[in-house]
C-alpha cells in the first residue's frame, strides 16, 4: 500500500543551506509520510506543554485562581501555537525552520509581578511591549550584538535563576505563614525534581527529553499517593471544547515595570540566535556562521506570534531549545512537522478539559519544577558569561552586577530610599544587574581602541611576546576563548614561518576586532610570504635526500597547510611599505 503523506503544501521558501546533512531522515523542505509526521508533531507538542508550567508557577506566585489560571493557559497554549506556525511557515511572517514556542522563562518574575499588581489584565500590555521589543530588536538586530555581549546576557540568565531561588523552595516545601515547612509538600517536591534529574542523568537520549513529563507524572502519583491532588470532578464538569476567555485589559502600568519587560524582551531574543544557530547547524553539513536574516526573522515571528497572544492576555513566548534536541535526536527538521505541532498547540486551548488539568497540578510540584528551571538558569548564565576571556573590565562587569542584584534581593529595604517612580526597577534584583551589566558594559568600552599593534623588531622574547599580545588583546575585547587560542597558535607559527625564511624579518604584530571579525596582522620586511596550496611531499625521500633546500621547502608548505587550518582566511601582500601576513578568524 503508499505511505499516506501530508497534501503537498506549497510553503514559502526557507533559509539557503550550502549541503543538506546526510544525517537527517527529514529535512526541512522535505514532507514526512502522515503517521510520522503526526507522532513527531505530537511529541514537540508535548515538550512544549511540559514547560506550561512556567505560566502555572508566575499564575501561583500572582495569586490567581483556578478559573484564571486556566483561561492563562489557554491563552498561551494558542500564543505558542501561533508562534510554532509563523516560525514553521516562513515568507514575511518567519525563517521557515522547524522552531517550537515555550513559555519565556526569564519572564517568570516579572510576569508574576505584573498579574499580581493588575491582575490576569496586566499581561496584554505585558505581553504587548514584550511582542513590540522583539520586532524591533528583529530590525535592529545588527546593532544589538555589540550592546549584549555574552557576559551582559550572562549576567541577566544567572541573575534570573538566582532571584527565582526563594519562591521555589517556599513553594516547595509547603512553606506557611509561620516558616514552617510541610512533610508531605516536600515529599511530593523531591520525588518530581528526583525523576526530572534521574531522567536527564541517567536516561537514554530520548528519555531525557521527556525527563519533566516523567517528573511531573512521579509528582502527580505522589500527590495522589498522599491525598494531594484535587480538581477531578472539575475536570469531568469542564466543557470539551471552549474559546478562552479575554481578561479586561490593563494598560496603565509602572513605567520602572514596563522598561524592565522591554529590557527582558530583548535580551531573550539573545535566545532565538541561538536556537537559529542550532536548527542551521542541525540542517546543514557545510554550516560556518549564523545567518542574520534567518535570525531576524526568527525575531519577527516570535513578535508576531506574542502579538498575537497579547490580545488573549497570554504569557510572552520564546523559542525552545529542548524541541530543537527533539528535531536532531528524530533527525527530522521538516516544516511541517512544526505546522502539525502548531495545530496541535492550539487545539489544546480549546480543550478547557487539558488546560484545567494541566492547572491543578499541586504547588509542590510547581516548586520542584521552579528548582530545576533556576538551576538551568544559572548554569546556563554562567556557561554563557565563560564563553569569553575575560579581563579586568569584564570581571567587574560580571561581578559588580550580581553582586547589586543579589544584594537588592537579600536587602529589600534599600529600595524604600529611591523616588516612588523608580521602586520596581531598584527593588528587583534582576533589573539592578543587568542594568548594572549594560552599564558598565558601555563604560568601559568608550574611548577603547578596538585595534592594538605591538613592535617585534627588538623584542628579545618574540615567541611569548605574540602569545601574550593575543591572548591579552583577546580577553580585552570579550572575543571568544576558542578563537582566541586558535589566533595565538596562528600566530606564534605564523611568526616561525617569516623568520625560518630567508630574506624577511618580522618587525610588528596588529590586532583588530569587531564582534565578528578577528583579524591578526605580522608586519614584516622582505617580499610577502607565499601562500600557495600545499602540496604533498614524500617525508621518507626527502629525509635520504642530501638536499636541504628540498627540506626547507617541504617544512615552509607544511607550516602554510596549519596555517590555513588555523585561520579561517590568510592573505599575503605589500602596503604602506612593508608586507604583511594577515590571519582571519570568524567569530
Amino acid at each position: 500500500m503508499p505511505v499516506s503523506r501530508f497534501p503537498r503544501l506549497t510553503l514559502p521558501p526557507g533559509p539557503p543551506v550550502r549541503r543538506r546533512s546526510p544525517e537527517l531522515t527529514y529535512a526541512s523542505a522535505e514532507h514526512p509520510p502522515a503517521a510520522t509526521a503526526l507522532t513527531l508533531g505530537l511529541q514537540h507538542a508535548l515538550t512544549a506543554l511540559t514547560l506550561i508550567t512556567y505560566v502555572i508557577a508566575a499564575a501561583t506566585l500572582g495569586r490567581l485562581d483556578v478559573a484564571q489560571t486556566q483561561a492563562l493557559v489557554a491563552a498561551t497554549a494558542l500564543a505558542m501555537g501561533v508562534g510554532t506556525a509563523f516560525q514553521s511557515w516562513g515568507g514575511r511572517v518567519g525563517p521557515g525552520i522547524l522552531l517550537v514556542h515555550i513559555p519565556n522563562p526569564l519572564f517568570l518574575l516579572l510576569m508574576a509581578e505584573v498579574i499580581g499588581r493588575y491582575g490576569s489584565g496586566g499581561l496584554v500590555m505585558a505581553s504587548l511591549l514584550a511582542a513590540v521589543s522583539m520586532l524591533l530588536v528583529s530590525v535592529l538586530l545588527p546593532f544589538l550584538r555589540t550592546l549584549f555581549p555574552p557576559a551582559v546576557a550572562g549576567v541577566v540568565i544567572c541573575m534570573s535563576g538566582l532571584s527565582l531561588g526563594g519562591s521555589s523552595l517556599a513553594h516547595a516545601v509547603g512553606l506557611d505563614a509561620q516558616g514552617l515547612v510541610d512533610g508531605p509538600s516536600l515529599l511530593i517536591a523531591l520525588v518530581t525534581l528526583g525523576m526530572i534529574v534521574g531522567c536527564s542523568v541517567w536516561g537514554s537520549r530520548q528519555v531525557k527529553l521527556l525527563g519533566m513529563l516523567a517528573g511531573i507524572a512521579a509528582g502527580l502519583l505522589a500527590a495522589l499517593l498522599a491525598g494531594r491532588l484535587t480538581g477531578a470532578e472539575q475536570i469531568a464538569q469542564a466543557p470539551l471544547f471552549a474559546l478562552p476567555s479575554l481578561p479586561t485589559p490593563v494598560f496603565a502600568i509602572d513605567p520602572g515595570l514596563a522598561a524592565a519587560i522591554m529590557l527582558v524582551a530583548i535580551m531573550s531574543q539573545l535566545d532565538t540566535l541561538g536556537s537559529v544557530v542550532l536548527m542551521q547547524k542541525v540542517e546543514d553539513a557545510d554550516w560556518r556562521r549564523a545567518d542574520m536574516k534567518t535570525a531576524g526573522k526568527a525575531m519577527r515571528a516570535n513578535g508576531l506570534g506574542d502579538l498575537v497572544g497579547a490580545c488573549l492576555g497570554a504569557y510572552s513566548t520564546v523559542t525552545s531549545s529542548a524541541n530543537i534536541a527533539l528535531a536532531h535526536i528524530s533527525r527530522s527538521t521538516s516544516r511541517i512537522i512544526g505546522l502539525v505541532a502548531a495545530a496541535l498547540l492550539v487545539l489544546v486551548a480549546v480543550m478547557p478539559q487539558l488546560t484545567l488539568a494541566l492547572t491543578l497540578l499541586p504547588a509542590p510540584i510547581i516548586g520542584a519544577i521552579e528548582i530545576y528551571v533556576a538551576a538551568f538558569l544559572i548554569v546556563g548564565g554562567i556557561e554563557l558569561i565563560t564563553q569569553r576571556a575575560l579581563d579586568s573590565r569584564g570581571i567587574f562587569v560580571v561581578g559588580i552586577s550580581l553582586t547589586l542584584g543579589l544584594g537588592v534581593e537579600l536587602i529589600p529595604a534599600l529600595a524604600q530610599n529611591v523616588p516612588a517612580a523608580l521602586t520596581f526597577i531598584a527593588g528587583n534584583g534582576l533589573i539592578v544587574a543587568s542594568l548594572t551589566a549594560i552599564g558598565l558594559n558601555l563604560l568601559f568600552r568608550l574611548g577603547t581602541s578596538r585595534s592594538a599593534t605591538i613592535t617585534l623588531a627588538d623584542a628579545p622574547d618574540g615567541a611569548p611576546a605574540i602569545t601574550d599580545f593575543v591572548t591579552q588583546q583577546g580577553a580585552a575585547w570579550g572575543a571568544r576563548r576558542d578563537v582566541i587560542t586558535r589566533a595565538a597558535l596562528a600566530a606564534l607559527e605564523a611568526s616561525e614561518a617569516l623568520q625560518a625564511s630567508p630574506g624577511r624579518r618580522l618587525l610588528a604584530l596588529r590586532g583588530s576586532f569587531d564582534e565578528y571579525n578577528l583579524d591578526v596582522e605580522l608586519l614584516h620586511d622582505g617580499p610577502p610570504l607565499p601562500l600557495g596550496a600545499p602540496v604533498a611531499a614524500d617525508l621518507r625521500h626527502l629525509l635520504d635526500d642530501e638536499d636541504d633546500a628540498s627540506l626547507s621547502h617541504a617544512l615552509a608548505g607544511a607550516s602554510t597547510a596549519l596555517l590555513h587550518h588555523l585561520a579561517d582566511r590568510l592573505q599575503s601582500g605589500h602596503s604602506a611599505g612593508q608586507s604583511f601576513l594577515r590571519l582571519h578568524f570568524d567569530h
